[in-house]
């Protein structure tokens, strides 16, 4: 039950039966027209800027439209017992106390399904993959919690959704990393100094990589690195994606598939894209000015295959070769996207680091092309995290070696504090993790205020000796709901629209601001029985009224929907 998408459906539909009446020539597809929330000040349930909007497109003072426009809501709209006209035509309404209490009624039927909207698209989702050399840092653990609550709040409005990581296991870095591995393993079984160059790998985690081969493959020398290249390859990467996925459990993520890149290139798939592309006349031979910027002396102008990608959208062609015919990463990623193409999902999103925001137009382009526009792909780029303490930058030990890992965010932050606190901003904005916050219990700890909200409610209801899913319905005639009620009644009558706008526009952050709002509500309402006894809740063991009782419960209903979405669990003590 969304309220404000249920009225904005009466008003327009009431609009457009009586256009003739109103005098309106153009009604542009009620474009524009909203129903929300007014501002606290206002002792209304929902506005409306209907009289505003249609006024400017048809000419028409907006005030006396909206007037005209509140005389029939109030004839044939029978849920407002008041409306009035604000500012430049907004439209102020006050829903009945009967429609009121049938809408808790409602919600408390319907608990668990409340804000769901019920849809049944096929998502993937890709997030995370980061290379397989190392564990996971600080930066790709915001993607990871960012693809994995999308993931969850799509799921929650009934979506199939597939998180997918792909793994970046074929090129130089593959070659590296195991030739990193392979001179720990000499260090280890034979004292030779471990020298690091340029393009090595730091880090201790290379050395536990190099026990566990030496391990269990107790019978190799590891003599030769060409002729060892091979199972050094195979292993590191095991090792070093269980080092991932283990990060990834402690955050709570699980993913449902991983891709790896070794297998699209033999198993010829950017080959069958490039020839895809080919066929629909998108893909042609020709040359490229060097990129902005290049200053390597190696490349060359050379004849080679080029993606039209201009012709959907992107600033200039790509090229598909490097100057020695082999693949590009992008053409590799042409292929692994035309392989999500062909798996028939709807809707595919991208969760890229900061330093791939250049990316994004020609990766669209190219799923453009390989879908014939039927795919739609969706990048988001979520910027870089910054760790504060004590109001200073702060640098913890590197046991990765270069870079501050996620495990050794782990060791300073338990995972219900990471996961809400990553999505305290947008993805799209720079993230300032400040760990004196996170640690503190307090209002100014998001985290901690949401989930104490919670425990209040389960001591009230040991208290009370009930139990949260007891069954609740108040009497229609009955209204005793006071104001502080009524303000937290109308935040959780937003709870709907938290979760469309949020899905829509892949914007999960909005959830955690909303809790947080709902818990601030909730703690003021419950502060307020220490400054006057008339607002306490218990009386002689007892609920002093079933009403309040209901109020709370949906609260608690919301804030459960609402941290289950974001994967963080609520304490019944704190």
């Amino acid at each position: 039950m969304n309220i404000f998408e249920e009225y904005i459906n009466k008003i327009t539909t009431l609009i457009l039966k009586n256009q003739k009446l109103l005098k309106l020539d153009n009604l542009n597809n009620f474009k524009g027209i909203v129903v929300e929330s007014p501002p606290v000040e206002f002792n209304f349930d929902l506005s409306c800027n209907a009289g505003l909007v249609l006024g400017k497109i048809n000419k028409i003072n907006p005030k006396e439209l909206a007037n005209k426009i509140k005389d029939l809501i109030l004839k044939d709209l029978k849920d407002f017992e008041k409306i009035e006209i604000a500012g430049p035509g907004f439209l102020n309404l006050k829903l009945t106390n009967k429609f009121l209490i049938s809408n808790i009624n409602q919600i408390l039927e319907n608990r668990k399904s409340y804000g769901k909207k019920n849809s049944n698209n096929n998502y993937n989702i890709e997030f995370v993959s980061a290379n397989p050399t190392g564990p996971m840092h600080v930066g790709h653990c915001r993607g990871a919690i960012y693809g994995d609550v999308l993931a969850n709040l799509l799921k929650f409005n009934g979506n199939k959704v597939t998180r997918e990581y792909y793994i970046n296991d074929y090129g130089n870095q593959i070659k590296n990393f195991a030739k990193s591995v392979f001179l720990r393993i000499r260090e280890i079984k034979y004292n030779e100094k471990f020298i690091l160059k340029e393009d090595l790998y730091p880090g201790e985690y290379i050395i536990e990589i190099g026990k566990k081969i030496i391990d269990s493959n107790k019978n190799e020398k590891f003599d030769n690195f060409d002729e060892s290249l091979k199972l050094l390859k195979k292993e590191s990467l095991k090792h070093s994606m269980d080092l991932i996925k283990s990060d990834l459990k402690q955050l709570g993520i699980e993913h449902d598939n991983f891709f790896s890149e070794t297998e699209l290139i033999e198993n010829k798939l950017v080959d069958k894209a490039v020839n895809h592309l080919k066929n629909n006349n998108y893909v042609q031979e020709g040359y490229l000015e060097p990129p902005k910027g290049e200053t390597d002396k190696t490349w060359k102008k050379t004849k080679r295959l080029i993606f039209k990608s201009t012709l959907f959208g992107d600033d200039t062609d790509r090229a598909m070769q490097k100057n020695d015919g082999s693949w590009t990463y992008f053409a590799n990623d042409v292929g692994y996207h035309m392989d999500k193409v062909n798996r028939n999902y709807e809707y595919l999103i991208d969760v890229l680091g900061a330093d791939h925001t250049g990316y994004v137009k020609r990766i669209t382009a190219a799923v453009s092309a390989l879908s014939e526009n039927k795919v739609k792909l969706n990048c988001k780029v979520c910027q870089l995290v910054k760790l504060y303490k004590n109001g200073k930058p702060f640098k913890m030990s590197k046991r990765a070696g270069d870079f501050i890992s996620a495990q050794d965010l782990l060791n300073e932050v338990n995972k219900d504090s990471i996961r809400f606190m990553m999505l305290n901003r947008s993805n799209d904005v720079e993230l300032d993790f400040d760990f004196d916050k996170v640690l503190e219990k307090s209002k100014d700890n998001p985290v901690f205020y949401v989930q104490y909200s919670f425990a209040r409610i389960s001591s009230l209801f040991r208290t009370l000796n009930k139990d949260l899913n007891d069954k609740i319905n108040l009497d229609p005639k009955r209204f005793l709901l006071n104001k502080n009620e009524i303000t937290i009644l109308r935040k959780v009558f937003e709870w709907p629209k938290i979760i469309e706008t949020a899905s829509s526009k892949y914007e999960p952050h909005r959830i955690p601001y909303y809790l947080y709002e709902l818990a601030t509500l909730f703690h003021s309402y419950w502060s307020k029985g220490n400054e006057d006894q008339s607002f306490k809740f218990i009386e002689d063991g007892k609920i002093k009224k079933i009403e309040t009782l209901a109020i709370i419960v949906l609260v608690a209903i919301v804030i459960q929907r609402g941290m289950n979405i974001l994967g963080v669990s609520l304490p019944n003590k704190m």
